[in-house]
């Protein structure tokens, strides 16, 4: 089974498709219930920066993440959870097994458009239907979820069900992925309108678990040719790193990208 790929034609084509399961029958609203990740080149897959080929770090996970605990300011680290422990040293580029999502396909689009040298590949955007991946968690966390009337996770939530990795992975033999909102740590993060996906095994790779329910999400394919325009249109409607970012570096990153000489390639 593959997952369905779309090739967005124009912006307004890709806006529809972007916005297309928003529609919420029940609610009389539109709520999507979709999830985005923009990647600048869609030969990329979704394997996250524990288990990237060009530098593995699986077997040192618990290392990590007992480094960083031990090593961090003592007012990084919210409390003593592992799950604000590992969204904090996600947040801070430690290599962990969460992967970045944005609720908003806006946002998602931002992240796939930052980078001028890479308008020449054409970029992707996966839309991950997260109400759907519940139906594939382990009945605790199902449970859980059903008690709340949520759709993702908190931190504060994972830890009722598990306190430590092994615990989390020996919830269910069969492999499952787990959304979850982290801690509104900064501004950064409230902006990007940031959630993380979490498999249960260090070893597993998102792609390939999706491409066995290829009904729980839609591959978004846009085009080399249409990225400066996308990145225009986000410009206008204040997409930016000054409002992703606030704060000085992300003003410095804006100014230099948008004010930068164009790309001739």
């Amino acid at each position: 089974m593959t997952v369905v790929e779309y090739v967005a034609r124009d912006w307004n084509d890709l806006t529809d498709q972007l916005f297309s399961d928003s529609w919420q029958e029940d609610l009389g609203r539109f709520r999507s219930s979709h999830v985005f990740r923009g990647l600048r080149n869609a030969a990329h897959d979704l394997r996250p920066s524990l288990s990237r080929p060009e530098r593995n770090y699986i077997n040192v996970e618990n290392h990590l993440l007992r480094a960083f605990k031990k090593y961090a300011r003592q007012d990084a680290v919210i409390d003593d959870s592992l799950w604000n422990l590992l969204a904090v040293a996600q947040h801070h580029g430690l290599p962990t097994r969460l992967l970045d999502w944005t609720y908003s396909p806006f946002v998602a689009l931002h992240f796939m458009t930052e980078k001028e040298e890479d308008f020449v590949h054409d970029g992707l955007v996966w839309s991950v239907d997260v109400a759907r991946t519940n139906e594939y968690l382990p009945p605790p966390l199902r449970g859980m979820l059903r008690k709340e009337g949520s759709m993702v996770f908190t931190a504060e939530m994972l830890s009722r069900a598990a306190s430590t990795l092994e615990e989390f992975e020996a919830l269910s033999t069969d492999e499952f992925v787990a959304f979850f909102e982290p801690p509104s740590l900064d501004a950064r993060m409230v902006n990007q309108y940031a959630l993380f996906s979490l498999m249960s095994s260090a070893r597993g790779c998102l792609d390939s678990w999706l491409a066995e329910r290829p009904d729980l999400c839609k591959k978004i394919i846009v085009p080399a040719p249409l990225k400066r325009e996308i990145r225009d249109r986000l410009d206008q409607a204040n997409v930016t790193e000054r409002v992703l970012f606030p704060g000085l570096d992300g003003l410095s990153r804006w100014a230099a990208r948008y004010y930068g000489p164009r790309s001739t390639s």
